[in-house]
């Protein structure tokens, strides 16, 4: 359920108090001979809280029914403790979620993609799931196992977007001429943008799964490589206020920050009341976050959410 209210991060921050890239490259062209098209990157926003409050109780209904996100979630057997937490904690509140991992494991169920190579792994994951769900899904979130996600917020801030229209969303960073959405934070396709995605995979020469250049790029560059082959562009998420909700570190690191620099406002200069992730994570902390956010309630405080999120039937969410 989303809390629209300063007492969400409240519940965050009691639990992250507990929890306490360096760019590769000058300059990276998009090249082949091609010339890319000129894009200026643009801050996109959640939704006001009066305009949801101005929806009829009908719309609020068909609008939450409507959001449905599939997550994929990369993993590698070393991972095991974070897949555990994740797989226990935050990934329960996605319509579907599912484990890519690198071999198949005994302990837990994973979509094998038989490699090692992380973008080799995403670029996989990825066509997967636009084969298996592209009619059923309209937004596609890639997270690491480090990373912890409230789904509810970003079905919020997915709101009043068009998954018909090429979104890639997430927090941005430049490199270069490339603007490129941090995986760290996570990353969200809409389903166009998937689609358009799985066509640049099939062309070797504008997305080759070895990288076309003689060093390596991490997965996310990558990846946005190729979707600018396909006309799309990264895109930074904002709360409102303009405060990033996509955050690519952990809230005790955010904290830490907040206290060297904003001394008196230590919550607000933190972190957004609607955040949907946070990086970095060890897999106690992941449990500590899920109390924070779904369990930690202030007495004689009263939440008027304007819209309710559900889990699909039969599911085991919270």
């Amino acid at each position: 359920m989303i809390s629209e209210s300063s007492s969400f991060i409240k519940g965050v921050v009691l639990g992250g108090v507990f929890c306490m890239l360096v760019t590769l490259l000058g300059h990276i062209k998009v090249g082949h001979g091609t010339k890319a098209h000129h894009h200026e990157h643009h801050h996109i926003q959640a939704p006001n809280k009066e305009d949801v409050l101005n929806l009829s109780e009908g719309e609020r209904v068909e609008l939450s029914k409507n959001i449905n996100v599939y997550c994929i979630i990369l993993v590698k057997p070393k991972d095991l403790g974070h897949w555990a937490a994740a797989r226990e904690t935050w990934s329960k509140h996605c319509d579907k979620a599912e484990f890519y991992s690198s071999e198949k494991v005994k302990v837990f169920d994973s979509v094998a993609v038989n490699t090692n190579d992380m973008w080799a792994m995403m670029r996989k994951a990825y066509k997967i799931a636009y084969e298996r769900c592209k009619d059923e899904f309209s937004w596609f979130f890639l997270a690491y196992p480090t990373t912890f996600a409230i789904i509810e917020n970003l079905k919020y801030f997915l709101l009043k977007k068009d998954p018909s229209q090429p979104f890639y969303i997430g927090h941005t960073v430049k490199s270069g001429d490339l603007e490129y959405v941090d995986g760290e934070g996570g990353i969200v396709l809409s389903i166009e943008s998937l689609r358009r995605l799985s066509r640049v995979l099939e062309d070797p020469d504008k997305c080759p799964e070895q990288g076309g250049m003689i060093w390596k790029l991490a997965e996310d560059k990558q990846l946005a490589i190729c979707l600018k082959y396909g006309g799309v562009f990264a895109e930074n998420a904002e709360d409102s206020e303009g405060k990033d909700v996509f955050n690519t570190k952990s809230v005790g690191a955010l904290i830490k920050e907040a206290m060297a620099t904003h001394p008196q406002q230590v919550v607000d200069g933190c972190c957004s009341d609607m955040a949907i992730t946070f990086s970095g994570l060890a897999p106690n902390h992941m449990h500590v976050m899920m109390y924070g956010v779904y369990r930690l309630r202030p007495y004689g405080h009263s939440y008027s959410d304007a819209l309710v999120f559900l889990p699909p039937p039969g599911s085991d969410n919270d």
